[in-house]
C-alpha cells in the first residue's frame, strides 16, 4: 500500500490563532481554558470554555462572502489555507481530496436563526442560512477557496468526527483514489444553545478540565480546527517536501452498547486496530494523546483499555489529555490532538495534562502532569471516543 506523508499544518484554538502559536503553547503546558467571553457570556450556562480569542474574520474574508460563511466554516478554510501554505504543494484539483470532520455545523447560525425567528419574531430566517449551517459546508468551502476537485466530503460521529476525516482521507490516498488531501476537522460550538445542551447532560465543570485526576468534575467546551496536509509518501520526497510524520494507522469500532457511557471493548479494538494498521509493535508506541475527557466515565474506562493491552509497560507510557489545555473541541477534538500528538515526533516534547490536582487510583496511568515533558518518540497514538460509541484511533510514525 501506499504510504501517507504529513507535510503541512494550519491550526487555531485556544491556544492560539495558527499552528506555530498552538504548538508553543502546547510545548509550554500553558492552558488556554478561561471566562467565555462575548454576548453568549451573558446567557450560557456554563462560563467556562476553550475559546479562540482575538479572531477577526475581517483579518481573512471579505465582508460580502462572510455572509456565507458560518464560523465553523472559517475556521475550516483558514486553517485549510495555513496548511497548504506551510506545505509548499503546489496541489493537482482533481487528485487532492479534501475531508473535514465536525459534530455538528453551523451551530452559530442555528442559534442565531432561532433567536431571529423566536425571540426577535422575524418569520424570515436569514436568506444564507441554510448553506451556512449544514453539517457540510466546511468542506465545501474548502474546496471552493482552494479550487480543489477532487473528492470532497464531511465526517460526522460525534467527537469522533476528525478521526475518522483523517483516516478516510489516509484510506483514499492509500488506494489511490486521491495523491494528496486537506483533512481534519472544524467545530465552533459556543453558542448558548449548545452549551445549555451540554450542562443539561451534567457532565460540565464550572471551572476547568482535570482528566485523569481525582477530584475531577467534567468537561470544558472548546472551539477550533486543525487541517493537515496528506501525501503519497514517495510524491512529497520527490518533490523535497518537509515530511513532518508518517499517518502510519487507523483503527475503529463501535461500541454497539449505550448512547453515552464509553465502552472498554470498543476503546480496545480502536487502538488495537490503529497499531495493526501501521504494522507496529506495542513497545514502538512511546506516547498516546488520550481522549481524556475529565468526566468520571471516561478516564477510568480509557485508562483500563489502555492498560489491558500495554500490560506492564503501561507504568512507562506517557499518555496525556490536553483537553485540559484547548478544551473538547468536539468534531475538531482529534484534529487539535493530533498537533499535540505531532509535537512529541517532531520536537520530542510530550504535552503535559495540565490542571492536575492529585493521582486516581482508577486511572493508573503516567498522565505527564502539569508540565511538559523530552522524550524521544518514534510513534505515537491520538484517541477519540465519541457518544453513541464511534471510535477512531490514529498512529503516526517519526519520519
Amino acid at each position: 500500500m501506499r504510504r501517507v506523508a504529513i507535510t503541512g499544518v494550519g491550526a487555531m484554538s485556544a491556544l492560539g490563532l495558527d499552528h506555530p502559536a498552538m504548538k508553543a503553547a502546547l510545548a509550554a503546558g500553558r492552558p488556554a481554558i478561561g471566562p467565555i467571553e462575548g454576548d453568549v457570556a451573558q446567557l450560557a450556562g456554563p462560563k467556562a470554555a476553550g475559546q479562540v480569542r482575538g479572531f477577526d474574520p475581517l483579518a481573512h474574508f471579505e465582508e460580502r462572502r462572510l455572509s456565507t460563511l458560518d464560523r465553523v466554516s472559517q475556521f475550516a478554510v483558514v486553517t485549510a489555507r495555513e496548511a497548504l501554505a506551510a506545505s509548499g504543494l503546489v496541489a493537482e484539483p482533481s487528485r487532492t481530496a479534501v475531508v473535514i470532520g465536525t459534530g455538528a455545523g453551523g451551530l452559530v447560525t442555528i442559534d442565531e436563526s432561532y433567536k431571529r425567528l423566536y425571540a426577535d419574531k422575524n418569520q424570515r430566517p436569514h436568506p444564507f442560512s441554510v448553506p451556512k449551517l449544514m453539517v457540510s459546508a466546511a468542506a465545501s468551502q474548502v474546496s471552493m477557496d482552494l479550487g480543489l476537485t477532487g473528492p470532497a466530503f464531511v465526517l460526522s460521529s460525534a467527537c469522533s468526527s476528525a478521526n475518522h476525516a483523517l483516516g478516510e482521507a489516509l484510506w483514499l490516498i492509500r488506494s489511490g483514489r486521491a495523491d494528496a488531501a486537506l483533512a481534519g476537522g472544524t467545530e465552533a460550538p459556543l453558542t448558548n444553545g449548545t452549551l445549555r445542551g451540554w450542562d443539561a447532560l451534567r457532565v460540565m465543570a464550572p471551572d476547568t478540565c482535570r482528566p485523569f485526576s481525582k477530584g475531577r468534575k467534567g468537561m470544558i467546551l472548546g472551539e477550533g480546527a486543525a487541517v493537515f496536509v496528506l501525501e503519497e509518501w514517495e510524491a512529497a520526497k520527490r518533490r523535497g517536501a518537509n515530511i513532518l510524520a508518517e499517518l502510519a494507522g487507523y483503527g475503529l469500532s463501535a461500541d454497539a452498547a449505550d448512547l453515552v457511557a464509553p465502552s472498554q471493548a470498543g476503546a480496545e479494538a480502536a487502538i488495537r486496530g490503529a497499531i495493526a494498521d501501521a504494522g507496529l509493535g506495542l513497545s514502538d508506541i512511546g506516547y498516546i494523546n488520550a481522549h481524556g475527557t475529565g468526566t468520571p466515565l471516561n478516564d477510568p474506562t480509557e485508562s483500563a483499555a489502555i492498560r489491558a493491552i500495554f500490560g506492564a509497560s503501561t507504568d512507562r507510557l506517557p499518555v496525556s489529555s490536553t483537553k485540559s489545555m484547548h478544551g473538547h473541541a468536539l468534531g475538531a477534538a482529534g484534529a487539535l490532538e493530533l498537533v499535540a500528538a505531532l509535537l512529541a515526533l517532531t520536537d520530542g516534547v510530550i504535552p503535559p495534562t495540565a490542571n492536575f490536582l492529585e493521582p486516581d487510583p482508577a486511572c493508573p496511568l503516567d498522565v505527564v502532569p502539569n508540565e511538559p515533558r523530552r522524550a524521544e518518540v518514534r510513534a505515537a497514538l491520538s484517541n477519540s471516543f465519541a457518544f453513541g460509541g464511534l471510535n477512531a484511533v490514529l498512529a503516526l510514525r517519526k519520519a
